[in-house]
């Protein structure tokens, strides 16, 4: 299946641990479809909350659309609701309650003429944590630089 990602959130892979992912549908208006097209998304600092049994995605992004005229979303970024099955909301819903898990948006993408996101159940890293994972990372780039020099 064709993937084409609209919006990563790079951020989410430094700040947390990611336990498990899942896609789910987001509902958006046409002007936020066709601003989505144009790439005008941010997912910095969006998390997803739970009300009523149903996820919502709150602080995202998306520009306004500036030839939708008078019928755009005056609120960039108002709260949007995710759409997943039942069995998945109730299992994502019992791992948020323990301590210290968050559901964050990891990437935002089209599959087929869908709009997906991709969501994580996430735990906090620690700055020594964060600290070891650059570490680790700039080891991996050093000695795939020394193995692309050796050839």
């Amino acid at each position: 299946m064709e993937q084409k990602v609209i919006c990563l959130n790079r951020q989410a892979t430094h700040e947390y641990f990611i336990l498990d992912r899942y896609e789910a549908g987001i509902v958006l208006e046409g002007s936020e479809v066709k601003s989505l097209r144009l790439g005008n998304v941010n997912l910095k600092d969006s998390f997803c909350i739970m009300q009523n049994g149903e996820l919502f995605i709150k602080n995202m992004h998306i520009a306004l659309y500036d030839k939708s005229g008078a019928f755009n979303t005056k609120d960039a970024r108002r709260d949007r609701k995710l759409l997943l099955h039942m069995s998945e909301i109730l299992k994502i819903n019992a791992k948020i309650t323990q301590k210290g898990l968050t559901l964050i948006p990891l990437k935002l993408y089209f599959k087929e003429s869908l709009i997906k996101m991709e969501l994580g159940v996430c735990q906090g890293k620690h700055t020594y944590d964060k600290k070891r994972s650059i570490m680790e990372k700039d080891l991996k780039r050093e000695k795939e630089r020394q193995i692309k020099n050796y050839r």
